[in-house]
């Protein structure tokens, strides 16, 4: 066997290791906890307030849209800081690119204002 496929094999090992560790916890924790339920203890529960009807809503979609846009514009920051922290090494080029990419964002924003996709109510 070659030393590549050797390093492998002990990545393999380390990983079996890992989950036979934790099932053995696991099992060690069901055995030994104390098991009392009773219908308070399996009913759901959330922010305090005792569950009425069913447990299925259906929700807006304008709340998973504005999501969405939360994480866009949050991934621009990330794209955004090493490109700050380092714009001397980038020159005219690099500005340009990041400009680029800061217009085509801005493009998204106007786009989802105009839509009314930033109205929260």
């Amino acid at each position: 066997m070659s030393l590549f496929l050797r390093d492998y094999l002990n990545v393999v090992w380390f990983g079996l290791a890992a989950m036979l560790l934790a099932g053995l916890l696991l099992g060690i924790a069901a055995l030994i906890r104390p098991s009392r339920p009773t219908p308070e203890k399996l009913l759901s529960y959330e922010s305090g307030v005792d569950p009425v009807g069913l447990g299925w809503s259906q929700s807006q979609v304008r709340y998973y849209v504005f999501a969405l846009l939360f994480v866009i514009f949050d991934v621009e920051a990330v794209f955004i800081f090493p490109w700050a922290a380092a714009i001397e090494r980038y020159g005219t080029f690099g500005l340009v690119t990041m400009l680029a990419f800061i217009v085509l964002l801005l493009d998204g924003l106007v786009y989802a204002w105009k839509r009314g996709l930033l109205r929260w109510v």
